[in-house]
């Protein structure tokens, strides 16, 4: 991507299926990482795997280079703490304050990173976390336009919620189970295309990526399978 972008809110979440074999989630290959703009629906990251820190790498890889092409931007997930970690480790400055010691590492100026703590945590023992919380440092110039209620990740939540519908690979059932990652990854591709140049959204009625100004017109199925790859 090319392009250049004012703002935008991006807001991450995963989700699993079974992958060849019925194994615990936590040892399931087929976890799948969503990034999606909450403006336009349009999904930047759809990469599936282990649940562990080179799925994540992947996903903030993506967000680190939106990072570069975006005055102000703002990932927002769900309780999980490792996008915010990883994106720091990638998209950090140091803070030069002129003052005397070493300086502070911060988030690069516009770069936000958000959480929200779900789930009651009366039976946790020692300091509560808040249920909104900034993860990583701000830089000082940074100005956060979300408020608490907007901190939320419902968009791709509800996203996820319609593959199990669409896509059998992720109904976790005997015979419809994902058979192998490459498969699944290979499915997620075709799901992506679809959804981001071929399908209006219900709810923005227009194709993603004509509502972000990716393109300027929706995609055909006969344009998209005579396009020449370069």
């Amino acid at each position: 991507m090319a392009h250049t972008f004012i703002q935008s809110v991006i807001e991450g979440d995963e989700f699993y299926t079974k992958v060849q074999k019925n194994v615990p989630p936590e040892e399931s290959s087929g976890w799948t990482i969503v990034l999606m703009d909450r403006a336009s629906r349009f999904i930047w990251e759809m990469s599936c795997g282990k649940k562990g820190r080179s799925l994540f790498e992947k996903a903030i890889k993506t967000l680190a280079e939106l990072v570069n092409q975006t005055e102000d931007i703002t990932l927002l997930t769900d309780g999980e703490r490792r996008y915010g970690k990883i994106l720091f480790e990638i998209c950090h400055e140091l803070l030069q304050t002129g003052m005397r010691g070493r300086p502070r590492k911060v988030l690069k100026k516009g770069v936000t990173v958000r959480v929200k703590n779900k789930g009651s945590q009366a039976h946790k023992k020692g300091r509560k976390r808040p249920k909104y919380q900034t993860t990583c440092p701000q830089h000082p110039e940074t100005t956060s336009h979300i408020t608490d209620k907007e901190t939320h990740a419902n968009h791709v939540e509800a996203n996820n919620s319609a593959m199990r519908r669409k896509c059998s690979a992720y109904r976790r059932k005997t015979n419809t189970y994902a058979k192998s990652e490459t498969g699944l990854q290979r499915v997620l591709n075709v799901y992506w295309v679809v959804h981001n140049f071929l399908r209006v959204h219900f709810t923005t009625k227009e194709v993603p990526a004509v509502s972000l100004g990716v393109i300027e017109c929706k995609t055909t199925p006969e344009s998209l399978f005579s396009a020449q790859y370069i």
